[in-house]
């Protein structure tokens, strides 16, 4: 940027820095906080203030939380029995929105520093079934390997989910192990 501009330059490189975020977005985000609508820009800044003092990991499952513990682990409502593992606290709020899992979930996060004692311990507090909700990859499945030899002790039964062709996605357009796995996994019409 030229001399006068640093303020702007600085704004979009931490825009940029977003995920998904490139130059030319974060240019346009930046020219429209600060040139358009100020409110807006001060809106998201007080938000993201917020939010950094506020949130933070679940004791129990490491979703995101205000307190202790999230909305999900403090639900006496939902079932003990079903614990989903996935690999961000991000994947928890995907599919809460849709509403339709009733279990409670397990955060893997950093493999690097995976303790599975924790979950060792959660299972043992009446998890019959754990759903493995992880990306497919040659990688997540030494994962999950990993898990079922670390829980062969426990009595629990062990599922992914569905994996294959998305609905509405042409064949030649899905990768093959997504195709492989449609295959090995298809049901009876």
């Amino acid at each position: 940027m030229k001399r006068g501009l640093e303020k702007f330059s600085i704004l979009v490189d931490a825009l940029e820095e977003l995920p998904s975020i490139g130059k030319k977005s974060a240019t346009r985000l930046a020219y429209h906080m600060v040139m358009q609508d100020n409110f807006c820009a001060m809106k998201i800044a007080h938000a993201i203030e917020n939010a950094l003092g506020c949130l933070r990991k679940c004791n129990e499952c490491g979703g995101l939380c205000e307190d202790e513990l999230c909305g999900v682990c403090s639900d006496e409502s939902r079932d003990v029995e079903l614990l989903c593992v996935v690999e961000n606290a991000k994947d928890i709020i995907t599919m809460e929105e849709g509403g339709i899992f009733e279990g409670r979930y397990f955060v893997l996060e950093n493999l690097d520093h995976f303790d599975s004692s924790h979950l060792v311990e959660m299972v043992n507090s009446g998890v019959k079934e754990i759903v493995f909700a992880l990306t497919p990859s040659i990688a997540n499945d030494a994962v999950m390997l990993f898990i079922e030899d670390k829980l062969s002790s426990c009595n629990v039964q062990f599922t992914r989910i569905a994996q294959g062709v998305p609905t509405g996605v042409s064949l030649e357009n899905i990768d093959l192990l997504s195709l492989s796995r449609a295959l090995e996994d298809r049901v009876k019409v």
